[in-house]
C-alpha cells in the first residue's frame, strides 16, 4: 500500500480494495486459525477477546466492504487496511519469535504499546465504514429480508448494523480492557527477565 501510495499518490487511495482485497481476505480468514492456536494450546492468549477482535475484521471486511461495492472505492478501506496491517505485522512478528523462544525487549514494548493509539483508531474507522456503508444498505436492501408466513416479519440489515455498532463500541471497552492487563503482566514480566540478564 505503502508503494502503491508512493507511485500513485492519491489515486491509490480509492482502489486499495481492487488491488489488495484479495489478500486481505485471505489473510483475514486465516487469522482465524488463531483461534485454533489458542484452543490447541500454540498460543497462550485468552479466547473471547482474540475472538472478538478477529470477528470485528471479518465481519466489516466480509460483509461490510465485500458486499458493497461502492464502499470498496472510499478512502476508510484504505485506513482500516493500513492500521489492521501495522497491528497484524507487529503482533504476528512478536508471536511468531516468542513461541521460539526468542525474547527481543524492544518489539515487546512495542507489540503491547502500539495498540494503545491504533486500536481505538481502527474501531472508529470500523465504526465510520459502517457509516459510510448505512446509506448503500438502505437503498439497496442488501441482505434485508422478509420472513414466510409463520414468522411474518422482516429483517432491516441497516438496523442490524446499527445494533452491530453499538456492539462493537461495547466488546471494544473488554477488549481494551483485556489488552491494558495484558501489557501490564507482559511488560513487567519482561522487565524482570530484562534485570536477570
Amino acid at each position: 500500500m505503502i508503494i502503491r501510495f508512493l507511485s500513485f499518490g492519491k489515486d491509490s487511495l480509492a482502489d486499495t480494495f481492487y488491488s489488495i482485497g484479495l489478500v486481505m481476505r485471505l489473510c483475514q480468514s486465516l487469522s482465524a486459525l488463531e483461534l485454533l492456536h489458542i484452543l490447541v494450546g500454540i498460543e497462550e492468549n485468552h479466547f473471547f477477546p482474540r475472538f472478538l477482535q478477529i470477528m470485528e475484521r471479518i465481519v466489516i471486511l466480509f460483509v461490510v466492504i465485500t458486499s458493497q461495492e461502492e464502499v470498496q472505492g472510499k478512502y476508510i478501506v484504505c485506513a482500516l487496511f493500513f492500521l489492521w496491517t501495522i497491528l497484524d505485522v507487529v503482533r504476528y512478528t512478536y508471536s511468531m519469535l516468542s513461541i521460539t523462544g526468542i525474547y527481543y525487549p524492544p518489539l515487546t514494548w512495542l507489540n503491547y504499546t502500539l495498540w494503545i493509539p491504533l486500536y481505538p483508531l481502527s474501531i472508529m474507522a470500523k465504526a465510520f465504514a459502517i457509516c459510510v456503508s448505512l446509506p448503500y444498505f438502505e437503498s439497496f436492501g442488501t441482505y434485508s429480508t422478509k420472513l414466510p408466513f409463520p414468522f411474518t416479519f422482516s429483517i432491516y440489515f441497516p438496523y442490524v448494523l446499527k445494533m452491530y455498532l453499538v456492539m462493537l463500541f461495547i466488546g471494544t471497552y473488554f477488549i481494551i480492557k483485556y489488552l491494558y492487563s495484558e501489557r501490564k503482566a507482559n511488560l513487567r514480566e519482561s522487565s524482570i527477565k530484562k534485570k536477570r540478564s
